[in-house]
């Protein structure tokens, strides 16, 4: 059994006793899908005020929106297993929770790149907006695969990782912030590289994102094409 699979297991059995009263309640998964949809926009905002209101070296905004998205991230691991403990899945409700995901993860990397930008973090927007694209790419190769009928979940950044890697870094990144200010900028000897401030905290596991999403993408790719080869052969 592998740690991801055992990891959530763990997290199943904790919040089992919330999904049993969701069901006692008549809470569906479509509506849990939409507060995880609409606690991504809230992230998306609260990163849009930081960027307008909150100073430069201020990371008070970026750890309430990594907050915001681990919440979300945690509604959108709730909505699958509802459905099938309340015995609720439907074929529209999983098309209907795939696109909302989709609108959860572009809003909330809207969000972070505004931010970064805004406050003048320009490379690292670039990477986040890097993840971005990755992100779509590996969602998109895996609903293309399963359409031609090829089962494809390799790779190791999928959508629950880049979510909790995400709202993890930033909320820790707050943090930090909050028990020691802003750290740095640390550079090496006289060179302008940037190798530490407190920002790091976020944007290093944001560019670690963009990096393995992209390469999850390709990976399915390359698995696709060599499934499509044996079944022509």
């Amino acid at each position: 059994m592998s740690k991801e699979i055992k990891a959530q297991q763990i997290i199943y059995k904790i919040i089992n006793p919330l999904i049993n009263l969701f069901v006692k309640v008549g809470v569906t998964p479509n509506m849990i899908t939409t507060i995880g949809l609409l606690l991504n926009i809230v992230a998306c905002v609260i990163f849009i005020i930081g960027a307008k209101f909150g100073e430069r070296n201020d990371m008070t905004y970026v750890g309430w929106g990594g907050f915001t998205i681990l919440i979300a991230g945690l509604f959108d691991m709730i909505d699958g297993r509802l459905a099938r403990i309340g015995n609720m899945s439907s074929t529209f409700g999983a098309l209907y929770d795939s696109v909302l995901d989709r609108y959860s993860e572009m809003i909330m990397f809207l969000g972070i790149c505004y931010y970064l930008v805004a406050q003048s973090f320009f490379l690292s927007s670039l990477f986040a907006f890097i993840a971005l694209i990755g992100s779509m790419m590996v969602s998109y190769t895996r609903a293309r695969a399963e359409g031609l009928g090829i089962n494809c979940s390799v790779g190791m950044m999928q959508r629950p990782a880049r979510v909790v890697t995400i709202g993890a870094a930033a909320m820790f990144c707050g943090i930090f912030y909050y028990f020691f200010g802003n750290v740095g900028p640390i550079r090496l000897a006289t060179s302008p590289l940037i190798v530490f401030e407190t920002i790091t905290i976020f944007t290093l596991p944001v560019t670690v994102v963009a990096v393995l999403s992209n390469i999850t993408a390709i990976q399915r790719l390359n698995h696709c094409k060599v499934e499509l080869e044996k079944k022509e052969k």
